[in-house]
């Protein structure tokens, strides 16, 4: 299992300190624990905010329209705009952006590093428009590429065409807002981007849900509320960030200068990345595509599903992997090797210490938890079951999920943006056998089953691609970490069996106030077990996240 972490420490006799210098003194090792630990623990505070947000979004189309014709056709709608997004958007220009602005940063004069961000802003404006434009003009065709049995249900592909071309502009509002987002952390300013998405779905929450009750007045569908609403939501996204942009001390020069060295190495980092990103999409495409056409309402239940494991994802994965992009990019400008590799494996070993409990806890709770936040108004007790089985089948590649958005923005440091691709056209080959061979015993599960599958298998590929690319790391200490966290995920697996079978009645029972308080005790309890395992046997990254927690508190 050639994957992991970190170089042990090494202590120099040369200088003797004493027991007061000794504590003040940080290794370089301890100061990139400290910055990723902290930006990390920022974000995944602003993040968690935004998933609980989007987890109330969720509930509220649950509640408003079940899992059937109006639900799949928003899903399938709003994931075209997604899709082009993560190809154009948040995840390959925010990538390769961090990246060359961080160089920039350390490397050119501040009037130069501004002009880089407004040419980059422009560009993008420019671009991402037109697509948008053409995106709108050919929604029809796109929708029946994507979902072509929706035509089999009367009025579906129709009212999905019609969303699509409502929420079209929401790529660009994201984009623009990746692109602040880029400049914002590489400035160190972690939480107000990505609060962002709060903004986002509070917009989405209040604007969608309002003028889906004030819609039917006037002949109009409420699912275009909702529709109407995501681009409320977008825009209050970008413009939440703008205060945090000029008090940086940025000035917008509105520059068409499409030759600008600058854009042009971040377009060259890009395309390697959007073609990565593309067997991604071409991966989601084809879960869409298949899932269309299982059950109805079965589009639905994998969006739930996924929403819900996208909170730990969040809060985990994407916190530390936005926590360590700056640095990482920081250590590459200045050809610090050494730096890289303590920092990717710190931040490896923090992911697997809160995915893998992550991981447990929803496989094992997937049911009570789903029946609590959905289980009301048009969302009925099948759709319960339905997705809770595609939670748990989820969960056993959250822990792959997460790292690997920690290993990608290192191959994108070290400028080595091929591997990820390859590992991406693996996956989309993998995806495709594994869900043709399955799907029609397995229906939607096969979906669910297919996306951890391929992974983690896209996980271990990287991080032997890294292994070699790095000149090797410390395997065994990364190693060592990782028993230490199975063995306490065993403990806290032992205590949930118990605890269900004890508590599982009120858990799954008619009242609501007991299957919250039940469920949320179980879930502390486990998780206080799991940290004073963690802590006890001595894992280095939450010994230290503890000890600066207690050193704010006390």
């Amino acid at each position: 299992m050639e994957v992991f972490l970190r170089n042990m420490y090494v202590w120099s006799p040369a200088k003797i300190e004493s027991p007061a210098q000794r504590e003040e003194s940080v290794t370089p090792t301890s100061r990139d624990k400290s910055t990723i630990a902290k930006s990390a623990g920022t974000v995944g505070f602003a993040v968690m905010l935004s998933r609980v947000l989007g987890l109330v979004r969720e509930q509220v189309f649950a509640g408003l329209f079940g899992a059937g014709t109006a639900n799949d056709a928003f899903v399938v709608a709003f994931r075209i705009p997604n899709l082009l997004r993560d190809l154009f958007g948040e995840g390959a220009l925010s990538a390769a952006f961090v990246t060359v602005f961080s160089d920039y940063d350390q490397n050119k004069s501040r009037k130069q590093t501004w002009q880089l961000a407004s040419v980059v802003l422009v560009f993008f404006a420019t671009a991402l428009s037109v697509i948008t434009l053409v995106a709108v003009l050919f929604s029809d065709a796109i929708v029946a590429l994507l979902a072509p049995e929706f035509s089999q249900i009367a009025g579906k592909e129709e009212l999905t065409v019609l969303l699509t071309r409502i929420m079209m502009p929401f790529l660009l509002l994201v984009s623009l807002s990746a692109v602040v987002m880029g400049v914002l952390n590489t400035k160190n300013k972690f939480f107000i981007p990505a609060l962002a998405s709060s903004f986002f779905n509070l917009g989405s929450i209040i604007g969608g849900v309002s003028l889906a009750f004030l819609l039917p007045h006037w002949g109009i569908a409420p699912i275009v509320g909702m529709a109407i609403g995501t681009l409320i939501g977008g825009l209050l996204q970008l413009a939440v960030q703008l205060p945090a942009l000029f008090s940086c001390g940025f000035t917008f020069l509105p520059r068409f200068n499409f030759c600008d060295p600058g854009l042009i190495r971040i377009l060259k980092l890009m395309i390697p990345a959007v073609i990565g990103l593309s067997a991604t999409q071409i991966n989601i495409f084809i879960n869409t595509k298949f899932a269309a056409s299982c059950a109805e309402g079965s589009v639905s239940w994998l969006q739930y599903a996924f929403r819900l494991v996208q909170l730990p994802i969040g809060i985990f994965g994407v916190a530390i992997g936005v926590a360590a992009m700056p640095l990482l990019a920081r250590y590459s400008a200045s050809k610090n090797i050494d730096g890289m590799k303590e920092t990717f494996v710190s931040s490896l070993t923090m992911v697997f210490c809160l995915t893998i409990p992550a991981s447990a806890g929803l496989y094992l709770l997937a049911e009570p938890i789903i029946k609590l936040i959905f289980e009301r108004g048009a969302f009925t007790a099948a759709d319960t079951v339905a997705t809770a089985q595609a939670v748990s089948l989820y969960a056993v590649g959250l822990f792959a999920y997460s790292a690997n958005k920690v290993l990608v923005p290192v191959f994108y440091a070290l400028g080595k943006t091929r591997f990820p691709v390859i590992g991406s056209f693996i996956t989309v080959c993998i995806n495709i056998i594994i869900i043709t061979l399955t799907i029609d015993f397995f229906q939607h599960r096969a979906i669910a089953f297919s996306v951890s599958v391929t992974m983690i298998i896209n996980f271990f590929f990287l991080t032997t691609v890294l292994y070699r690319q790095l000149n090797g790391f410390s395997v065994w200490s990364l190693w060592w970490a990782f028993m230490k966290i199975l063995v306490a995920t065993a403990l806290m697996i032992a205590f949930l069996f118990a605890a269900r079978s004890l508590a599982g009645g009120y858990m799954e029972g008619p009242s609501l106030i007991a299957g919250i308080t039940s469920l949320f005790g179980i879930i502390t309890v486990a998780a206080v077990l799991y940290g004073a395992t963690l802590y006890f046997l001595k894992v280095d990254e939450l010994t230290y996240i503890i000890k600066k927690i207690r050193s704010k508190m006390f």
